[in-house]
């Protein structure tokens, strides 16, 4: 299995939008990260408003500490890019905070 980079998608509603603004701000500043939209509606297999953060493999032992050190108590979900997309979302992902049902009907098992 080959990851070609990382997704960490940061979760949030109507009462922790405003602070999910604010981590997805400083994410912004942070040279290993591509900031994705901040969206106000489920996307994807995402169940919750999500912005997606982009990162390469090299920077996955800087990418956690930042993550653990900034989430200010919002779930993260993070998985790798394989090309098999359920796999990604059901058997290697990651979560900081809550876990949430995704909608995995939308990939090929």
């Amino acid at each position: 299995m080959e990851i070609k980079e990382y997704h960490a998608h940061i979760y949030y509603n109507e009462d922790s939008h405003e602070r999910a603004l604010k981590v997805i701000e400083k994410a912004r500043g942070v040279d290993f990260f591509s900031v994705g939209r901040a969206h106000e509606k489920p996307v994807g297999p995402h169940p919750m408003w999500s912005c997606q953060l982009l990162f390469s493999n090299k920077d996955l032992d800087r990418v956690m500490p930042w993550i653990i050190s900034n989430r200010d108590g919002l779930t993260i979900f993070m998985h790798p890019q394989t090309g098999n997309d359920y796999e990604d979302h059901a058997d290697h992902a990651i979560w900081m905070g809550e876990m949430v049902e995704l909608n995995l009907s939308i990939f090929k098992k």
